[in-house]
């Protein structure tokens, strides 16, 4: 279904579906290439993404990716929301899922933190309430988007985000994993249950969104390693990186990070804080950290989709299990370590007991005489100068009065 007009030599030249010709590439990820393209039949611009998978997937998950993304293109195409770019339709093409968007004039907040570094507070606040406002609209059609990261928001120029690229996402019920049990997303910005293997659901897009955000306000993601499975080992079982320059944000991104998905803060209790934040934020510029503390533009990693193989997982779940086991372990032993300290202390404290039988002698009291001294010596010394400075005063009386 693709016409060219001559050699493939620029992508001008090309049409997919008979209808979208591509004009320039404006975005590139880790799941595929966003282009600028024309709707010659409704004559307007759109944005085209052309779904691609990584060369580590099988022939059998590349079906099965290729089945789920036409699937749950369609399904993203039902949200009707303002901050959720539209999905206008869901093509196929040399054996490859194209999404067919919404244009939006905007940047990645990928791009944003990349040439300006970390976001103030309040812009980073406004940023989660309207990605956070897309998320409640998806969860509510039944849709987890699974890969909410910055490369994956795009800022408009009033300060406003919508959230695009439902490329990975799933309907609720369905699995996140391949036949072949490998695991798809952005490590630097996945959920731990997910590391889990267990169902996607909305809390894993709440997770994702307090990592977006503490990118943006910070410069740089709370986990990331620099290789897949490092990362994922420190999402599972480490804290996210201190905050610098969170201030008023860094309640709600704590909540939002929180592991157990169960107690993690819930969208609405995250909408009231990002709120108070927005309302909170002083009317200039923030003032920017120390010199020191501030992240240099371009720390985030490059935006990409990592294929997690099941071996990896199973690795993972073993390493968390051990390192689990090692901690209970290690306070175990201190708190027996402990234990053992005061009952030593305990025993030499109390002198043991004469034995009538055996004749043996009382022991001596010369702990007892020794604490009677450190009581006797302190009244006697006070008594003594209360007497000097009683006799100074007789003789001050007597000086007085002329008797002396």
């Amino acid at each position: 279904m693709t016409a060219d007009s001559g050699p493939d030599t620029g992508p001008r030249t090309r049409l997919v579906a008979g209808r979208y010709a591509l004009s320039e590439v404006i975005g590139r990820g880790g799941m595929g290439t966003v282009w600028l393209a024309t709707d010659r039949v409704l004559e307007r611009e759109v944005a085209l993404k052309e779904v691609t998978f990584s060369v580590d997937l099988t022939a059998q998950e590349r079906t099965i990716l290729r089945e789920r993304t036409m699937r749950e293109a369609r399904a993203a195409a039902r949200l009707d929301h303002p901050r959720v770019t539209t999905v206008f339709d869901v093509v196929e093409e040399d054996g490859r899922p194209w999404l067919v968007m919404e244009h939006v004039s905007a940047r990645s907040l990928q791009e944003i933190i990349e040439e300006q570094g970390p976001l103030p507070p309040a812009a980073v606040a406004q940023i989660g309430l309207d990605v956070l406002a897309a998320l409640e609209a998806a969860h509510g059609a039944g849709i987890v988007h699974r890969d909410v990261k910055p490369a994956n928001v795009l800022v408009e120029p009033d300060g406003h985000a919508c959230l695009t690229d439902f490329g990975i996402a799933t309907t609720t019920g369905d699995s996140s994993l391949t036949t072949g049990g490998a695991l798809i997303g952005s490590p630097s910005y996945m959920a731990p249950e997910r590391a889990y293997g267990d169902e996607p659901r909305p809390p894993v897009d709440l997770w994702s969104l307090g990592a977006t955000l503490y990118a943006a306000v910070e410069g740089r993601p709370p986990f990331a390693r620099g290789e897949a499975m490092a990362t994922m080992m420190s999402v599972v079982s480490e804290h996210p990186a201190p905050m610098l320059r969170a201030g008023a944000l860094e309640p709600v991104l704590t909540g939002l990070l929180t592991k157990d998905p169960a107690a993690r803060t819930s969208g609405e209790a995250a909408r009231r804080q990002l709120t108070a934040v927005l309302a909170g934020a002083p009317p200039g510029p923030l003032t920017p950290p120390p010199a020191a503390a501030r992240p240099a533009p371009g720390a985030l990693p490059a935006p990409s989709v990592e294929r997690i193989d099941a071996d990896d997982l199973r690795a993972l779940a073993s390493a968390s299990k051990a390192l689990l086991t090692s901690v209970a372990r290690d306070a175990r032993d201190q708190a027996r370590h402990l234990a053992e300290r005061r009952r030593e202390r305990k025993s030499d404290s109390d002198p043991p007991l004469p034995d009538p039988a055996a004749g043996t002698p009382s022991p001596p009291r010369r702990r007892r005489r020794f604490k009677r001294r450190w009581v006797v010596v302190p009244v006697l010394v006070t008594l003594a100068i209360a007497l000097l400075v009683l006799v100074g005063l007789g003789f001050l009386v007597a000086a007085a009065l002329g008797l002396i």
